[in-house]
């Protein structure tokens, strides 16, 4: 029985055989379509039903040639800048500045980091388009055209940023005009002026101009009169932005003639509230701790020296670390001018016990030789009784132990002089005023630091008022 069965299978296949055949010779040619994957989640959505949907295709496999064909690139030669042997490229720039990342009174710099537009026109990239849509490009399609060759005049350094690509974009209308757009960070020099300094407000400028293009080739020029130049809101620690502002005008060079330079002019005004706290509340308060020493006892010699000599040094130090942090210019600064005169206060300070001193050791050795002193009675022992110091050389010894005191000096000098009067050919000489005022301030030491107490916080206060009403 199985056998039966295994022959009636052969006679079938045997049968069958050539019908297949045929049927693969009569369509050669009919395509054999898959069928697309559906997951599991499609066919439980629709109950079992699946719908097969064809995937969208991508839009750059449809298009029928490539950008660099459709722009006609290679048929070009952008060596060549547009309308080459015509009048000059119209070109036109917009900027917006991003941030003013750092200004160096040091180096006398600033670092600007900015997106450079540029807007011109060239016929050759023109390409036909029924929706007059504009194609985008990056950085790889602009190293195959001519671009502007704008630099920065004065720049000590700049890059172009390319994290994560190179931040280039290159956007093509169909008519032939062209936008190209760079963001960069630019270092240029700034000439600042520090005679008012820390009060002072300085006029910064970054300066664009075409490298090889003269006016004749390229012609630069403000996109939107003075709107091209847009800034998003800046905060400086040390500066407040006064006002943004562009300009033009032409530089001339003697070998290859005159060339459009653009400007964008800042103007920043020094905060003062930081060089206050530093510089200026210190050197006050020095000021003020010298005027203590006039309080003090000219006697203490120890307590107003060190007095004195403790604020000189103070003021050297913030005169010494205002001057680091400064460009070492030829002129004299308005923060010089107060600390310098701060200084010049202090150290008549120290000049004024000095004076006291001295004037104090002088009354005080003429009221010894006029006393009655022992023979004994030596240098050391005078300066441990009155506290002032008196030379071993002087000869003590000499004047005579029944010296009258001074009251009684004095009264037999008024009667001498009252009685006796000049003889014949006798000239009487006057006193100079000078001197006798001279005299009196010697005998009377005290009285300078009384006058001191207030002859010199009247000075520094007036000092102050000039100094501000100048500078502020």
């Amino acid at each position: 029985m199985r056998v039966a069965l295994l022959a009636l299978r052969l006679m079938c296949l045997a049968w069958l055989w050539p019908v297949t055949q045929l049927n693969s010779n009569h369509f050669p040619n009919k395509r054999r379509h898959k069928e697309p994957y559906v997951g599991e989640n499609t066919k439980q959505k629709h109950g079992g039903r699946v719908d097969l949907k064809i995937k969208k295709m991508d839009s750059t496999k449809s298009l029928l040639i490539k950008s660099e064909q459709l722009l006609r690139i290679e048929d070009h030669d952008f060596a060549m800048r547009p309308g080459f042997g015509g009048s000059a490229i119209p070109v036109g720039i917009d900027v917006q500045v991003e941030s003013i990342d750092s200004i160096s009174e040091v180096n006398m710099d600033f670092t600007m980091t900015l997106y450079l537009r540029h807007y011109w026109q060239d016929d050759r990239l023109a390409f036909p388009s029924s929706s007059n849509k504009s194609r985008t490009f990056d950085a790889r399609l602009v190293k195959k055209i001519w671009v502007p060759d704008v630099f920065f005049v004065h720049s000590k350094r700049s890059f172009i940023h390319d994290t994560t690509m190179e931040n280039i974009m290159l956007r093509v209308y169909p008519d032939g005009n062209i936008l190209y757009s760079v963001r960069i960070t630019v270092t240029a020099l700034c000439s600042m002026d520090f005679s008012s300094f820390p009060l002072d407000t300085q006029n910064c400028s970054l300066e664009l101009e075409s490298y090889a293009y003269n006016e004749n080739d390229l012609m630069l020029y403000w996109k939107n009169g003075n709107d091209s130049l847009r800034t998003d809101e800046i905060v400086l620690s040390q500066f407040f932005i006064e006002d943004f502002q562009p300009s033009f005008g032409l530089a001339f060079y003697s070998s290859t003639g005159w060339y459009n330079r653009l400007y964008i002019n800042f103007i920043l005004r020094r905060h003062i509230f930081f060089f206050m706290l530093q510089t200026y509340f210190p050197t006050m308060l020095m000021v003020m701790l010298s005027w203590v020493s006039f309080w003090i006892d000219r006697r203490a010699v120890p307590a107003r020296v060190s007095l004195g000599i403790t604020t000189v040094l103070t003021m050297s130090t913030i005169i010494t670390g205002v001057s680091a942090s400064m460009p070492q210019v030829s002129y004299v600064k308005a923060v010089d001018i107060y600390l310098w005169a701060s200084f010049l206060f202090v150290f008549l300070t120290v000049i004024e016990y000095a004076a006291v001193n001295y004037f104090t050791t002088v009354e005080e050795m003429k009221k010894l030789k006029r006393a009655k002193i022992p023979s004994s009675f030596n240098a050391t022992q005078a300066m441990a009784f009155d506290g002032c110091f008196h030379d071993n050389e002087i000869d003590l010894t000499s004047f005579t132990e029944a010296a009258s005191t001074p009251n009684t000096e004095r009264n037999t000098q008024s009667r001498n002089s009252t009685v006796s009067a000049p003889t014949e050919g006798t000239r009487l000489r006057r006193r100079h005023p000078l001197k006798k005022n001279l005299s009196f301030i010697m005998s009377n030491s005290y009285m300078i630091d009384s006058y001191s107490r207030v002859l010199f916080p009247m000075a520094y206060l007036l000092f102050n008022i000039i100094y501000w009403s100048l500078y502020a």
